[in-house]
């Protein structure tokens, strides 16, 4: 006959054990991160401040800036599909959970490229608008929000994978990027990405239309 394994004393055989609780870092618990951690949940947000004023403030739409702006959208586009391609659909997470460090591919060379992304294509459209005088502004707002939501993610995942995570991020910047001296091995869904970006293409095509509206109608 199998016998039902040793349990404490205090634990009765008809109640579950209870399960250890997981870790919380320093780090996630800092100021910082905890003012990250609103931010991260309500970043949604961020492209109002970005495009709000772009596109209702006067600005000259002229060619050359609808040049420049579409490089950067590019350039951004470029970084968030290396990112999503590695790191699958979770990048669109809102919840602290994370299954997987993604070390390879474009997170081998920066810890944050579809932030990275963003902020060439928010810039971007900043240019094409022609309200140059609002990119510092815009700048300076990003830097500040992303900074903090930064701060959390990296608190999150000191959390979730302790010594492993602190090893990477020694390693790899956390915005500048840096080629790595061994590129490591890894898994790309580069349609999965594509397929994943859709919705964001498709706000891409809806604000260049009112872009071009709106040099239309302020010339």
């Amino acid at each position: 006959m199998q016998h039902l394994p040793d349990l404490p004393s205090e634990v009765s055989p008809e109640e579950p054990v209870p399960m250890p609780l997981p870790q919380v870092s320093e780090a996630e618990l800092a100021p910082a991160a905890r003012i990250g951690a609103f931010l991260f949940k309500n970043r949604g947000w961020l492209p109002i401040l970005f495009l709000g004023i772009p596109l209702f403030a006067r600005g000259d739409t002229a060619g050359v800036r609808w040049l420049i702006g579409g490089l950067l959208l590019v350039l951004g586009e470029l970084f968030r599909l290396a990112g999503v391609a590695a790191a699958g659909t979770t990048t669109r997470r809102r919840s602290r959970r994370v299954q997987n460090l993604v070390t390879y591919g474009i997170f081998s060379w920066t810890r944050n490229p579809l932030y990275i992304g963003n902020f060439f294509v928010w810039v971007g459209f900043c240019v094409i608008s022609g309200v140059l005088w609002f990119l510092p502004f815009a700048v300076l707002i990003f830097a500040a929000e992303y900074s903090f939501i930064v701060r959390f993610e990296e608190g999150v995942l000191e959390s979730t994978f302790g010594r492993q995570y602190l090893d990477y991020k020694n390693c790899v910047p956390r915005w500048l990027p840096k080629k790595p001296d061994e590129p490591a091995p890894g898994d790309h869904d580069w349609r999965g990405a594509l397929k994943s970006e859709i919705s964001t293409f498709i706000q891409y095509a809806v604000l260049i239309v009112a872009f071009a509206i709106k040099g239309y109608l302020t010339r």
